[in-house]
């Protein structure tokens, strides 16, 4: 078990939130002030691997879980705290829900399903973040250049590089675990499964332009551990959902946790 860094602002009912894969706590800070504003005791988390946690070999969802737990005694959450995760964060928010259901109030889940994840779409990024020239990098253009060769999309080349930081010598480092990631790949889009399903509420909220959960998962494998759930559509929004409609989300999420 790992202790993760976190981030705590608002009082009132905990929310803690769990970014995606190559994210980091910054990811949600935004939406996270808004709803401790709102009125609630918001924490955002840096998953092992990720951000300013720590680092180790492991990458599996059971551990990612153990480690949510340890932060859970941590910070002496009850009952009425609510999960949150998008995409990776998502599982981590499933595995930890399932193993501990009296921990929680309810659970939101942003565009990721239970089911098995191929994960080679991640292959250019990982060939890109491990092409970039650590040792000689000079400036953030550079590793822009670096990455353009695999990736075409300037928006999820600008989501990687908010992971580029320099070290006290100047030189450049990755904040993620690129070695780590990279060899546990299978894992992280390994299926959630259970032989107890998670009877609380939960909220799903999918991009409508995102594949990540679709028709089959609403009727399927979503309902099949989490028989107390609702799917909910962000139209013209893809698998950054919170991203690309902030206030969608907001008013979604706020609506659910007041409920």
């Amino acid at each position: 078990m790992l202790q993760l860094h976190f981030r705590e602002m608002g009082q009132g009912t905990p929310l803690v939130i769990l970014h995606g894969l190559f994210g980091t706590l910054d990811n949600w800070q935004t939406l996270a002030r808004r709803w401790a504003d709102a009125g609630h005791r918001v924490i955002v988390v840096d998953l092992r691997n990720h951000g300013r946690s720590p680092h180790a070999p492991e990458h599996t969802y059971a551990m990612m879980a153990e480690d949510v737990r340890g932060l859970f005694d941590q910070l002496q959450l009850g009952p009425d705290t609510t999960l949150m995760g998008h995409s990776m964060g998502g599982k981590v928010a499933m595995r930890f829900a399932l193993d501990n259901p009296e921990r929680l109030r309810q659970l939101i889940v942003v565009d990721i399903a239970p089911r098995f994840s191929d994960m080679r779409h991640q292959d250019d990024v990982i060939a890109g973040l491990n092409a970039v020239p650590l040792a000689t990098l000079q400036s953030r253009q550079q590793a822009d250049e670096a990455l353009a060769q695999h990736i075409k999309w300037p928006d999820v080349r600008q989501f990687l590089l908010k992971n580029l930081y320099r070290r006290e010598d100047n030189s450049f480092a990755w904040r993620p675990n690129l070695a780590a990631l990279t060899a546990e790949m299978d894992d992280i889009g390994a299926e959630i499964t259970a032989a107890q399903p998670f009877l609380k509420p939960t909220l799903f909220i999918r991009g409508g332009k995102s594949d990540y959960i679709t028709t089959e998962d609403k009727l399927h494998s979503i309902p099949a551990l989490f028989p107390n759930s609702q799917v909910e559509t962000v139209v013209d929004a893809g698998h950054w959902v919170h991203a690309e409609k902030p206030e969608e989300v907001f008013q979604l999420v706020k609506a659910f946790v007041e409920q």
